[in-house]
């Protein structure tokens, strides 16, 4: 069963892009870029796996942060480091996929 991925960035993700990027993976991935996205993600149904860019300002990486874990003992959260740039985002994506799908 694939597991389900929410990727949070402060530009909008072109989806089809990232689903073809990561096809290889067992993953189904949402997109979003607020607090309200995360909401409407976790109402819908399970997440196993956020992963935000460090785009996001940090209030809102911490509010993210809150609201998954009020909401989902199960989801974990990801946060990347701001050094390696939008550039370095789909790798870090597929790091961190990666370690947790091959599980």
């Amino acid at each position: 069963m694939p597991k389900n991925v929410l990727l949070l960035g402060r530009k909008p993700f072109d989806d089809a892009s990232i689903r073809a990027d990561l096809s290889d993976l067992d993953v189904a991935v949402q997109t979003g870029t607020t607090i309200e996205d995360v909401s409407r993600a976790l109402a819908a149904g399970p997440v196993d796996i956020v992963i935000m860019g460090a785009g996001l300002d940090l209030d809102t990486r911490l509010a993210i942060v809150r609201e998954v874990f009020e909401v989902s003992t199960s989801t974990s959260v990801h946060m990347k480091d701001r050094d390696s740039g939008q550039a370095g985002m789909l790798q870090f994506v597929r790091g961190v996929l990666q370690g947790l799908t091959s599980r």
